[in-house]
């Protein structure tokens, strides 16, 4: 399986999530990675993940794996 690359301009790194989002209720979310198939769906490595911004007065949801 090929594996996933951080879909930032410029960066070459392992993605590990995915983030999408929801103009109408300007909320973006951002989880696991998704199936790969969603246009609409960006994948991001870890770093920028973490440095995620969106516009004022938008909501971010995180969506963290449960880990055993």
């Amino acid at each position: 399986m090929r594996e996933r690359l951080c879909s930032k301009v410029g960066c070459a790194r392992e993605a590990v999530s995915t983030l999408t989002y929801d103009y109408g209720d300007q909320m973006a979310a951002i989880g696991p990675l998704g199936a790969g198939d969603d246009p609409h769906a960006h994948d991001l490595c870890a770093i920028h993940t973490d440095r995620l911004s969106v516009p004022r007065g938008w909501v971010v949801v995180r969506h963290e794996t449960l880990r055993a």
